[in-house]
């Protein structure tokens, strides 16, 4: 695969999702001020020493901006792994085991997603306290509940082939028809859909920021950075609006990059039926 096959909408969001994950990664190296550190007067404008100009508090807001991405991406980042570790096997495991193990294992599925998402996270964060462990735990307990169902509807098809077939009359066992039959016959599915979920998770965390349930200060996600500064808006203050943009152009990257995933994925199966 080379550069001049890959869509242009699928380079622009490799282009914009690497420079926020190289920005995350290298925070501590390419901020020019500690997060914290009050540096100026509270809103001031762009200028040679302060490029995005100051916040609510007078902190340099690029510095903020870079130690937020790398907050925002840390937390969804490890939000959509765990809810797909859990997720992906235990609908994997539903669809093999069938029966009542299915049924009982779906029905309790169903019955957590049936409360709004974001009113059992508040209920829950207000009750215990927002640390980074807590916020991964519940967004990915909210979240694998979506990957659960997909996984398990992809198993379902991929279940009644021969080769798993086979697998059953070899005595294979669970684990092995789950990871070494259904998973690589499903792992493109469910790559495209991380993505997806990535962005929700980013803007799951954001919503949980902006209502003060999410990253507490003096740390903050970009989300929290949109609170902080809102009411500079009614001013003509734009410290609110970067951190929002910033929000936006990571989720329509990503979900470029998915997209395309997607695309070629179900090209290649096109190709080999």
């Amino acid at each position: 695969m080379t550069l001049r096959r890959i869509p242009i909408s699928a380079l622009i969001g490799l282009i914009l999702t690497g420079v926020s994950i190289f920005v995350a990664v290298f925070a501590p190296f390419l901020a020019p001020y500690s997060p914290a550190e009050t540096v100026g007067d509270v809103w001031e404008p762009a200028s040679d020493q302060f490029w995005l100009g100051t916040d609510n508090l007078g902190r340099d807001l690029l510095s903020r901006m870079i130690y937020g991405a790398r907050i925002t991406i840390f937390i969804a980042a490890a939000a959509t792994a765990l809810s797909f570790c859990v997720g992906a096997v235990a609908g994997f495991a539903a669809a093999v085991a069938g029966g009542l193990t299915d049924q009982a294992m779906s029905r309790s599925v169903d019955l957590l997603m049936s409360i709004p998402s974001l009113i059992f996270a508040l209920v829950v964060l207000s009750v215990l306290p927002s640390t980074v462990l807590i916020l991964i735990l519940v967004m990915a307990v909210l979240d694998f509940t979506r990957v659960y169902r997909l996984a398990r509807a992809v198993a379902v098809d991929v279940n009644v082939m021969d080769y798993v077939e086979a697998a059953r009359l070899r005595g294979e066992r669970l684990k092995w028809i789950v990871f070494r039959e259904i998973l690589p016959n499903a792992l493109s599915t469910l790559v495209a859909e991380l993505g997806l979920r990535f962005i929700f998770m980013v803007l799951f965390l954001s919503s949980l920021s902006f209502l003060g349930l999410g990253v507490q200060p003096p740390e903050s996600d970009w989300g929290g950075m949109v609170k902080e500064n809102k009411d500079g808006i009614i001013f003509g203050i734009p410290a609110a609006l970067i951190p929002a943009a910033a929000i936006s152009v990571l989720a329509i990257s990503v979900n470029l990059v998915a997209d395309w995933i997607l695309r070629r994925t179900s090209d290649l199966k096109g190709g080999r039926s």
